[in-house]
């Protein structure tokens, strides 16, 4: 699981992030509003925690941006204001959640973990494209397995099908904003997914989109 973590104060935010990384939680911290905002935009999250106060753009308009373009990340907001006017703002807005500060981080993973469950309940867990059946929960694709990097590579794709994915957001969802990799991990990765692909007699390929980045591509069979 990635979320982002959208906090000016720095040192509650960076231990708050560590206590994350013991649960198996990455968090790519965004210390004003505008960064939050950029990367908030991006397919890259499971959750948002979105504080309210912030620096260059509050968490509202954050928030009122993230779901005004379409996103439905879930969002946490967090706020030491803690007035029922400011939840009611932030819940018509589009929260999903909201955790007055100060807080107990067992709480805060408590609250992500529940509202990461929720789209589970009503979308499926097995996505489709032609004659690929990907299972989200034990992560295999026709039946056979795949590993985490190669799983979350395949469910950006399979989730976005009309858009390409780049490179960029597939390092920054995989290996975290924050990694300094070289984008020859990703044609790596695309490389396995290709080979395991091919091995299924899949009609479907991964179409590289020059200067854009990667799509499912079906292959349609030629009339005879």
């Amino acid at each position: 699981m990635r979320i982002l973590y959208v906090e000016d104060e720095k040192y509650l935010a960076e231990a708050v992030i560590h206590l994350l990384k013991k649960e198996k939680i990455m968090a790519d911290l965004a210390e004003d509003g505008e960064e939050g905002l950029r990367l908030a935009l991006k397919p890259n999250y499971d959750a948002v925690v979105l504080d309210i106060m912030l620096p260059k753009m509050s968490g509202l308009e954050i928030l009122q941006a993230m779901r005004a373009r379409g996103v439905k990340t879930p969002v946490i907001m967090l706020s030491a204001l803690n007035e029922v006017e400011d939840k009611v703002k932030g819940l018509t807005l589009g929260a999903d959640d909201y955790l007055a500060k100060p807080f107990k981080t067992a709480e805060l993973i408590a609250r992500i973990n529940a509202i990461c469950r929720r789209p589970a309940l009503s979308t499926a867990t097995i996505l489709e494209c032609q004659d690929l059946t990907y299972d989200v929960s034990n992560r295999t694709l026709n039946g056979v397995a795949l590993t985490d990097k190669e799983a979350e590579i395949l469910t950006m794709l399979m989730k976005n099908p009309d858009v390409a994915v780049t490179k960029q957001q597939i390092l920054a969802r995989v290996w975290g904003a924050d990694a300094e990799l070289d984008e020859n991990y990703v044609e790596v990765y695309i490389s396995y997914l290709r080979k395991k692909l091919k091995e299924l007699g899949s009609k479907v390929t991964i179409k590289t989109i020059r200067g854009l980045g990667y799509k499912l591509n079906y292959v349609q069979e030629i009339a005879k």
